[in-house]
């Protein structure tokens, strides 16, 4: 992925969502060829000059100051999480076809050891692609129990939580507004593609998607940033009915290993009944006792 065309790409976008009146800047009706400001207005509302702001947003400039990014997001009128985003873009280095790619992320005894833990809450492990490494019972029946439980054991055929949003009906379906759940999932891998420009994974998942989902080619393209590690979703499931669950996403303070995924209920709420229906429905079952033989009938 290239960082530089990821830069030029967030100026634009951001840029043609904000229109004259927006931002206090008056037209006096002229006819205007672009829909959002044009660069030459940003730039005057940053107090930077427009062929320098041009440059940035061209990717052909690297060496922009904190303070000008700062006065960028201003102008761009970006929230905390956009404003980081334009920071990393624009600060992260050069690099190379040869450059290194990250480590794969793999399923340790550890990770095998907290989702132990977690039996009874739904869990499961994802990498930065969004691919699932492993995931306890109740984490394979709440999110995807129409797919085999031991498809994350085999890498060609591990399901990508992205991708199920998108592609999978089953998943469409299972999250009543599932264009703030679509929104969520698009904001939030922006932000990890950010991250690891250098992820081939990334970069493959993010074509594969623009190709087969004109949806998710929408929101790829509106540059919308989101950083949600909690938020509530309701969700309508084949076996257990409608739920409310907030699902969480932890991560280790280095941003390495998985990333865990967990699904809570409202204490003693319908909720909550539902989860432990949930549970208790795909419990493993104890063979049934072998029948004691009695022998052949007595004669007497």
């Amino acid at each position: 992925m290239n960082t530089n065309g990821h830069l030029a790409d967030f100026l634009r976008a951001r840029r043609g969502r904000l229109r004259p009146e927006d931002v206090g800047l008056r037209t006096y009706g002229e006819r205007r060829r672009v829909p959002g400001l044009r660069r030459e207005e940003l730039a005057l509302l940053a107090g930077i000059s427009a062929p320098y702001y041009a440059r940035l947003e061209r990717g052909e400039s690297r060496n922009a100051s904190r303070e000008v990014l700062d006065a960028i997001a201003r102008a761009l009128r970006l929230n905390d999480s956009e404003r980081a985003h334009l920071h990393l873009l624009a600060t992260a280095p050069s690099r190379s076809r040869t450059a290194g790619r990250p480590r794969p992320e793999r399923v340790t005894p550890a990770t095998t050891a907290l989702l132990a833990a977690l039996d009874g809450t739904p869990a499961l492990a994802i990498d930065r692609s969004g691919d699932v490494l492993a995931w306890n019972r109740q984490g394979h029946a709440l999110f995807a129990s129409h797919l085999d439980p031991n498809s994350p054991n085999e890498p060609s055929r591990r399901p990508n939580m992205t991708a199920l949003v998108f592609l999978d009906p089953h998943t469409r379906d299972l999250y009543a507004d599932w264009q703030a759940k679509a929104r969520t999932v698009v904001g939030n891998l922006r932000l990890t593609a950010g991250r690891h420009p250098e992820d081939a994974a990334l970069a493959t998942l993010i074509g594969e998607l623009t190709i087969r989902s004109r949806e998710f080619a929408a929101m790829w393209a509106d540059h919308r940033i989101v950083a949600c590690h909690v938020a509530d979703y309701e969700m309508r499931h084949p076996l257990v009915g409608t739920l409310t669950v907030t699902q969480q996403t932890l991560q280790s303070p280095q941003g390495t290993g998985p990333a865990f995924v967990m699904a809570t209920a409202a204490p003693d709420s319908p909720s909550a009944t539902a989860l432990a229906l949930l549970a208790h429905a795909t419990e493993p079952r104890d063979p049934a006792p072998a029948r004691r033989d009695t022998g052949a009938a007595r004669t007497g």
